[in-house]
């Protein structure tokens, strides 16, 4: 299917909107279960990336070449795990994933032992590895610095193979750490499975002895549960009153997922969050919009960077000039994702101007949606932030597929409450 048109016959927003278990926690929990050797994961996210991740885990022992096709977190991942476990062979990845930096990890695996050669471009996948094993330093534990400005996907990789070191890994970060609830959702994900480690601002320290075999249920995606959260806020005013609204199952109140911010995020932009009492889930409903709330300072996003392609396209929808900051990780995901942000809110007459050293915001004039064409840029997060504007106006999402990344059944779901 190259292009799917939505529509919105108007009426009540309401039902329920099934959500994918989190790949971020899926993708962790399936590599430490590697680790471990054993223990039962349930409710694993159905995403391409999670499915990709298991297999090849799986396929590791039996191929010299793996392929992670466009999936960042899986390249990162399974360097680290075929550093650490000796593998022979080649890893490689899509167009895409060619141009995404990876020297940062292999830098530091290689100070660890690992033999990773760069088969095309320096500091670019596909990479070679030599099938020497990660054992070095055999008296001491492990000392690493890197940059935790770039991608938290590195920091995440070494600390999952830090416990597999015969001392354990000292690592230490400098610049401004990005993504840091990632990190954290790591080091808890990582203590489900027996592994001990501390940390500070800059500074994560990881005790040696492996993993344990151990069961674990993943939550539901807060990354997903946004475009629901957008498409209230945009629904015409009483489509989602206080005793009606969109339900999320599967979401939980305490959570080791940083996107839940979201909620926070949006009550100003006229979406409330109400936990249903038996821990099932959550409702939203339309709530009285002060965005003013959000207008006193930029709004970071270095910890939840994947939340801001659907905030911006809310905020210009709404012609609220919101400032954003955190967004430097976003030039190296699926596509530079702020350069198609600028191109795509132009269409409706939105943008995005940076007005200072990495300070964006967004602008409106005579934001409307009538039959625009939205390009996707072979990116998922693309396809779904844009897709709820159809709650004002027909659109038209070019090569929908794209969602198959990380939220397969998104235009299922949308045709379920009314959109498409």
């Amino acid at each position: 299917m190259s292009s799917i048109s939505l529509t919105w016959a108007g009426g009540p927003l309401q039902g329920t909107a099934h959500l994918p278990a989190s790949k971020s926690e899926s993708n962790r929990a399936l590599l430490l279960q590697k680790l471990a050797g054993g223990g039962t994961l349930t409710n694993l996210s159905e995403a391409n990336d999670t499915v990709l991740m298991e297999r090849l885990l799986s396929q590791a022992a039996h191929t010299d070449l793996l392929d992670a096709e466009d999936a960042g977190t899986v390249m990162r991942f399974m360097t680290a795990y075929l550093a650490v476990s000796g593998w022979r062979g080649t890893l490689t990845g899509a167009a895409r994933m060619k141009q995404r930096p990876i020297a940062i990890l292999v830098d530091a695996l290689r100070t660890l032992g690992a033999s990773i050669e760069y088969v095309e471009k320096d500091g670019y996948p596909p990479l070679r590895f030599g099938g020497q094993p990660v054992v070095a330093p055999a008296s001491q534990k492990a000392q690493l610095t890197v940059r935790g400005d770039v991608s938290s996907q590195y920091i995440s990789a070494l600390l999952m193979v830090g416990p597999m070191l015969p001392h354990g890994l000292c690592l230490h970060l400098t610049g401004e750490v990005g993504s840091r609830p990632y990190i954290d959702m790591t080091l808890r994900l990582m203590r489900v499975f027996g592994a001990q480690g501390i940390s500070t601002s800059d500074l994560i320290d990881i005790s040696a002895g492996g993993y344990r075999s151990a069961d674990y249920q993943v939550e539901s995606d807060w990354s997903a549960a946004s475009y629901w959260y957008a498409m209230v806020a945009l629904a015409e005013p009483g489509a989602a009153p206080p005793n009606q609204g969109l339900i999320l199952p599967g979401l939980q109140t305490q959570s080791f997922q940083g996107d839940h911010v979201i909620q926070k995020i949006m009550k100003p932009l006229g979406v409330g969050t109400y936990y249903l009492p038996d821990g099932s889930g959550m409702r939203l409903r339309q709530v009285e919009p002060n965005p003013a709330q959000l207008l006193a300072q930029p709004l970071d996003f270095t910890d939840c960077p994947d939340l801001a392609q659907t905030v911006a396209v809310v905020a210009a929808a709404q012609a609220v000039p919101l400032r954003l900051t955190g967004l430097q990780s976003l030039r190296i995901k699926e596509t530079d994702r702020i350069a198609a942000l600028q191109s795509e809110l132009r269409k409706f007459g939105g943008d995005l101007l940076e007005v200072g050293p990495g300070v964006f915001e967004v602008q409106s004039h005579n934001f409307r949606v009538d039959g625009q064409e939205v390009a996707t840029y072979e990116d998922h997060r693309m396809a779904m932030a844009f897709a709820p504007l159809a709650l004002r106006g027909p659109l038209t999402i070019l090569e929908p597929g794209v969602v198959r990344k990380s939220y397969p059944s998104y235009w299922r779901e949308l045709a379920k409450v009314g959109l498409g």
